[in-house]
């Protein structure tokens, strides 16, 4: 039995795209079996069409890029060319053209998503995006078909190998925020300009999406409450191994009390105990709490060409499949339409760092102010420094609102020199923390 031939084009051909094109063609008999169908890949649209691209055709190089949406023969493309414009129309054109679509472009589907995942569905046909979200790691599926008859509660998870790179090495190296951001750079782990990824847009980007599969609720970027690692210093990173704990930029999703969706990006302490913690360096892990599921954990490499390129073909081959064998993937659904919450009635903790005059009365005048705010104070520590001091208060759990408003105060006070820094805290309140 023959099989069929199903064309496929290519948007983009940075180290992602070159890969998967190689990858198409280095496994064409492996693909052919999985997908039940040769998959051919009939052109490639990039900027420069003249430009040498190592072990890509020159043949198949286009910069026509509408020329590949209006193919008439082609059934499948593959965005990996980033950014909003042109791969926005380009997208929903090649929808409205009746071809299925594999996208890596979490940018684009954080700001856009609700629009193309419509015109997938009223065109009738696919759209997969699983290397939109870390990478390799198979996330956005299990959330959308696997767990999809459970009740996701919580997603939490290392979502950008940039910052979990610096975190680890200023954690276990003791290195300043400036002298590991360099070498990260140096390394090829962090870009020329690294502010999508330490200011936290990159993660806010990814929990937007995670949130709203996981949520069934449309969730864009804008509605993620987004601070990045820049201020962070030596200093967080001591105090937290001190007491057990670790730093990390988490993005997080989650249902309140309120039935309302809490979507997130900061610098947050978690204790060592907890199975993020141990993840170290470059690596993305995502962490979901299910009802009836409990707890999963889903770890891998979450950047990179080739472990980026396995999620497109992934992809590829799940359409490939329907084409071949008829059926569609699994839709997005909005139904639930849950409020989004804003962050100052989200219940956290903090961890808040001050400099104060070393005088009698200070403390008791710092816990005075936490009292009126109606926010409990779980320990202190204070430690001299002449005619200094510095203290470190860990507070309950309080309304995000309510504790901003405390540090505020706080920052008022005449015996207060600074507050050097307010870090957020997830985990089991226990005696860990004391």
């Amino acid at each position: 039995m023959n099989k069929r031939t199903i064309k496929v084009g290519i948007l983009g051909c940075g180290i992602v795209g070159s890969e998967v094109a190689r990858l198409i063609e280095s496994d064409k008999s492996d693909l052919s079996a999985r997908s039940g169908a040769t998959l051919e890949v009939v052109a490639i649209g990039v900027r420069d069409s003249a430009k040498v691209r190592a072990g890509v055709s020159p043949k198949l190089l286009t910069d026509d890029l509408d020329s590949i949406v209006t193919h008439p023969e082609i059934e499948i493309v593959i965005e990996v060319m980033g950014g909003i414009d042109p791969a926005r129309a380009l997208i929903m054109k090649a929808l409205a053209a009746k071809k299925s679509v594999v996208t890596a472009n979490k940018a684009l589907l954080a700001l856009h998503g609700a629009e193309i995942f419509a015109a997938a569905k009223s065109n009738g046909v696919d759209l997969y995006y699983e290397a939109a979200v870390a990478g390799a790691i198979p996330i956005v599926r299990p959330l959308r078909e696997s767990v999809v008859g459970d009740s996701v509660q919580r997603v939490m998870g290392i979502v950008n190998g940039t910052t979990n790179y610096i975190l680890t090495k200023m954690d276990e190296d003791g290195a300043s925020y400036e002298a590991v951001l360099k070498e990260a750079q140096r390394l090829g782990y962090a870009e020329a300009d690294p502010t999508a990824d330490v200011g936290g847009a990159d993660a806010a980007a990814k929990i937007a999406i995670l949130a709203s599969l996981a949520f069934h609720t449309s969730v864009t970027i804008d509605d993620v409450f987004t601070e990045g690692i820049t201020s962070l210093s030596s200093r967080d990173i001591e105090i937290a191994r001190a007491i057990n704990h670790v730093i990390k930029l988490l993005a997080i999703g989650e249902v309140t009390e309120k039935g309302e969706v809490s979507v997130r990006v900061h610098p947050t302490l978690i204790p060592r105990s907890h199975p993020l913690a141990a993840v170290r360096n470059a690596f993305n892990a995502v962490f979901v709490e299910a009802k009836s599921a409990g707890e999963l954990m889903f770890y891998g490499r979450g950047a990179g060409g080739a472990p980026t390129a396995s999620a497109v073909l992934g992809d590829l081959v799940a359409i490939a499949r329907h084409l071949s064998f008829g059926g569609l993937g699994g839709r997005e659904s909005d139904y639930a339409d849950l409020p989004i919450a804003k962050m100052d009635s989200v219940m956290t903790r903090y961890l808040i760092r001050l400099d104060v005059a070393d005088r009698p009365g200070v403390l008791a005048s710092v816990a005075q102010t936490f009292a009126k705010h109606a926010v409990s104070i779980q320990t202190v520590r204070q430690s001299g420094r002449g005619e200094d001091a510095e203290l470190v208060i860990m507070t309950h759990s309080a309304l995000d609102g309510h504790l901003a408003a405390t540090v505020a105060d706080i920052a008022s006070l005449d015996a207060v020199k600074s507050v050097e820094s307010v870090l957020r805290v997830e985990g089991v309140e226990s005696s860990s923390d004391s």
